[in-house]
């Protein structure tokens, strides 16, 4: 008489078990709790999360598409550094892309884009009021990806999302030079720039996201070129 085998315990779904690593390291990289240059080790990732390595590497394999992890040649994996010393071509990037976007959603948007535009600056709004660094992180890039869908131009939209990605670690410190108390004037531009896409003003709305990105670009560089030693008596 054959014994019966028991059945075997339903494990997570491979799908969601990527997602869930993918989300918790993504978090932890762009609050900056794993440092730049941090190893990440399949191991011990494989330990903490109780599930086999090859989820790990998928999430690893999607972080590092976003710029987050480096792969180096030893097959090591590590935190991705943030290069300050080419910092100022990713700021000329990023401002570029704020303003041809903003320009060409004030001229091609749909009434449908307007709903979402204004539905992610609801999020991030909320999230300034809560003080919750993250999910301020998290909605300021939905709210100018979706004035990027709005332009109606994939190849700007696929470039800005990528700056967008690569930024978020850099305005994570933007938001640490504030205590994660973003004044409110910060969600009042959000709403000038609506209104001048709104309006199909493209001037204005070109105008309104220089400014916009000037200002945070003027902050971090400033914060970058502070001078933190203290006068010690020897």
């Amino acid at each position: 008489m054959s014994i019966p085998v028991p059945p075997a315990k339903p494990d997570r779904k491979r799908g969601s078990g990527v997602k869930h690593v993918y989300d918790v390291l993504r978090d932890e990289i762009i609050d900056l709790a794993l440092e730049p240059g941090s190893p990440i080790d399949e191991i011990q990732l494989s330990e903490r999360f109780e599930m086999s390595r090859t989820p790990i590497r998928e999430a690893l394999v999607r972080l590092a598409g976003e710029g987050l992890v480096t792969t180096l040649p030893n097959r090591s994996t590590v935190v991705s550094n943030i290069n300050f010393l080419t910092l100022h071509t990713f700021f000329d990037a990023l401002t570029l892309m704020y303003r041809v976007t903003t320009r060409l959603a004030a001229q091609y948007h749909t009434a449908e884009d307007l709903v979402s535009i204004r539905a992610h600056q609801a999020l991030f709004a909320q999230a300034v009021q809560n003080q919750d660094a993250l999910a301020m992180i998290a909605t300021n890039r939905d709210f100018h990806a979706a004035i990027a869908a709005a332009a109606q131009n994939t190849y700007y939209e696929g470039l800005f999302l990528r700056l967008l990605d690569e930024g978020r670690r850099i305005l994570r410190l933007y938001y640490q030079s504030y205590q994660d108390q973003l004044p409110q004037e910060y969600v009042a531009e959000h709403e000038d720039i609506i209104s001048a896409i709104a309006a199909r003003d493209i001037a204005e709305a070109d105008k309104l996201a220089q400014i916009h990105a000037d200002q945070i670009v003027s902050k971090i560089q400033r914060l970058i070129a502070s001078d933190r030693r203290q006068n010690i008596k020897l």
